[in-house]
């Protein structure tokens, strides 16, 4: 770059970031990604950047983005990374700037307090459990009181239920109709974000925002105001979040919801009319949604327990029975209140329509076709859903080919050394023009991390697997006194190496959904500790120093063929001749395994184990590919060399 360069005076030595950090460092790796990012920008053209751990990628990003004068989106998949961003990362960027730089953070609909229902729900509060009730009077204080409506403010458990009947959804919302709407916290979120020069999302609202914009027979709706480009951080999601996205799902949640808010709607005069309109709703619902868990199986053994089976077109006619009535009761309820003055009646008529419509979608199986059904119970909801088994020839023509200027960018997107798989997936073939960076890691694996990889285990298949893996577990912790995160690919397997170890660790032993995520984290820095967790903590967390000193990984990150959307992917590659295992299953894995890993070196002065319990990584040929993409590090398979290891790294 030649002397006028607008980087360095920023990201170098001595710079603005320098004089306003204490410690900073210039980081080559960043700034050779950062002229990747300013050129996307400047240029209006895509470009991928695997940026290693330490590489201080989001500076890397939000530099260029705060130079190149245009709106630009910041998408992410945690929120821990989105709090980083906004709370931490530009607020640093205004000071080297010496200026304000005008941002904006967008969350979903959900996370706001909604006035119209919170009023409504005032008049005749009732909660679900005596603890719930206790905190009323703490939420009233706050609603009277906040600026921003956001729940995060409060600190509410997620499991808080009494929420949902504050908030509001977009089938819920009565939009500009609402007597609320000029003070409304969404409509003030959104007012801010048209002001904004960065605009910090994540990738779940980027992709309903998407969805919505490019909906069949309706133009003009949208959640992000209009941008010029998007930077997406953690984009080894965005496969995943968009799947979900560009599918439908009917829940008994929904269908409850309606009701409900039916029932608050109607008048007392009103309601000799419509109560017997609503009531066959949420009678033909329930049956239903019986005969989906009776035809599909998931009324069988796992009665009590979640569980996901694909919806076949014979199970989809079995319950056409049951849908007719659904439909018509809900054509019956929006017909009577469709003409309604009433806008929280008018809402309550499009809902009923657009349930219809996508009841009738979800249930339509085409065999060989380009979505895959199934039915699924979490929790106490059921849900009967459709999904794109490939995504991205909807990325390709609902996203890509609207947007000028895109970068994405993760520790974890090559496989191979090459960034084709991802690209691929993502359906950025059909993009002009893609510039391609790897940018390598600036941490000393070999002197900050060993692997042990163990082969005297059975295989994760064995039914003896998880019972001596969990003694495994034990001796490992001993080396490194704790500290550890223990990752799993499965809850049942969690579930059991916790039973089989808690009783017996001298350790604080913590394990995921006993408490709020964060505090989980708050709680395993404070003292030796050991976690037990399973996908939530394979990525997006972050805990440098000697807290955390070892990532046991219970087996390779295979994603299970009997998920619905995993095996109707795996038919297509098949139908086109291309072999699934190698082409989707490993790459993927290969991924997921890298997000695990780098769970354990944050900074340069880390120290620590990641310990893969899975003999296939060793003795399986495929297994080499996974260990060419890990980073270089000391490798054994006895305890007593890890040891020896774990003493000289010290």
């Amino acid at each position: 770059m030649s002397d006028r360069d607008p980087l360095l005076p920023i990201l170098g030595a001595g710079g603005r970031l320098a004089r306003v950090q204490p410690g900073y460092e210039e980081r080559p790796q960043q700034i050779e990604m950062a002229r990747v990012v300013l050129a996307a920008l400047r240029d209006e053209t895509y470009a991928m950047v695997e940026a290693g751990t330490g590489t201080g990628k989001t500076l890397a990003y939000l530099v260029p983005a705060a130079l190149s004068g245009k709106k630009v989106v910041v998408s992410t998949a945690t929120k821990t990374l989105q709090d980083q961003i906004f709370f931490k990362d530009i607020p640093l960027l205004a000071r080297a700037f010496g200026a304000s730089i005008p941002a904006a953070y967008m969350k979903g609909r959900s996370n706001y307090l909604c006035k119209l229902r919170y009023e409504s729900f005032a008049e005749s509060p009732r909660f679900p459990s005596r603890e719930e009730a206790e905190k009323w009077p703490l939420l009233v204080a706050w609603a009277e009181a906040t600026e921003t409506g956001d729940r995060a403010e409060l600190g509410l458990p997620e499991s808080f239920a009494t929420w949902k009947e504050i908030t509001s959804t977009s089938e819920r919302c009565l939009g500009q109709k609402c007597a609320h709407w000029d003070s409304c916290f969404v409509t003030e979120m959104r007012r801010k974000a048209q002001e904004a020069r960065i605009v910090v999302v994540n990738h779940h609202l980027f992709f309903a925002d998407a969805a919505l914009r490019t909906r069949e027979g309706e133009v003009g709706l949208e959640v992000i105001p209009r941008y010029d480009a998007v930077i997406f951080d953690e984009a080894h999601a965005l496969e995943e979040v968009a799947t979900a996205h560009f599918g439908v799902q009917v829940s008994t949640y929904r269908l409850q919801e309606l009701v409900a808010d039916a029932r608050r709607a109607v008048s007392k005069e009103a309601a000799a009319l419509l109560e017997p309109l609503i009531a066959d709703v949420e009678g033909r619902a329930a049956g239903f949604f019986s005969a989906l868990e009776e035809r599909t199986g998931l009324l069988g053994s796992a009665r009590r327990s979640d569980g996901v089976v694909r919806l076949r077109s014979d199970a989809a006619d079995a319950m056409a029975r049951e849908q007719e009535e659904l439909l018509a009761a809900l054509e019956a309820l929006g017909e009577a209140t469709g003409d309604d003055p009433e806008p929280e009646l008018q809402a309550i008529a499009r809902r009923c329509q657009t349930l219809a419509a996508e009841l009738e979608f979800v249930t339509s199986v085409e065999e060989g076709g380009p979505f895959v059904h199934f039915a699924e119970r979490r929790g106490r909801g059921l849900f009967v859903q459709a999904a794109p088994i490939e995504v991205d020839r909807e990325l390709a023509r609902r996203v890509w080919s609207g947007l000028s200027t895109a970068v994405f960018t993760s520790a974890t997107l090559a496989v191979e050394g090459r960034l084709d798989h991802v690209k691929r997936r993502l359906g950025l073939g059909s993009v002009e023009t893609l510039v391609e960076k790897r940018v390598a890691s600036p941490f000393d694996y070999r002197s900050q991390c060993a692997l042990y990889l163990p082969t005297h285990l059975p295989e994760p298949q064995d039914p003896s697997f998880i019972e001596r893996a969990a003694l495994e577990m034990e001796r490992l912790f001993e080396v490194t006194g704790g500290r550890a995160f223990a990752l799993f690919t499965s809850i049942r397997n969690m579930t059991r190496a916790w039973e089989l170890l808690a009783p017996r660790l001298p350790y604080r032993v913590l394990v995921q959904g006993q408490l709020p995520k964060a505090r989980i984290l708050e709680l395993f820095v404070e003292e030796p500790s050991v976690l037990f967790a399973t996908a939530s903590f394979w990525e997006g967390v972050d805990v440098p120093g000697e807290a955390l000193s070892l990532v046991v990984i219970d087996r390779l990150p295979f994603a299970s063929p009997t998920d619905p959307l995993v095996a109707a992917r795996i038919e297509a590659l098949r139908k086109r001749d291309v072999e699934p295992f190698s082409a989707y299953q490993v790459p993927q894995a290969v991924i997921a395994l890298r997000q695990g890993f780098g769970r354990l070196i944050r900074s340069r002065s880390d120290r620590g184990i990641v310990a893969v319990l899975d003999r296939r990584i060793v003795t399986k040929g495929y297994g080499r590919q996974f260990l060419r993409t890990l980073p270089e590090a000391p490798k054994t398979g006895r305890i007593e060399d890890l040891r020896r290891i774990w003493e000289e790294m010290r």
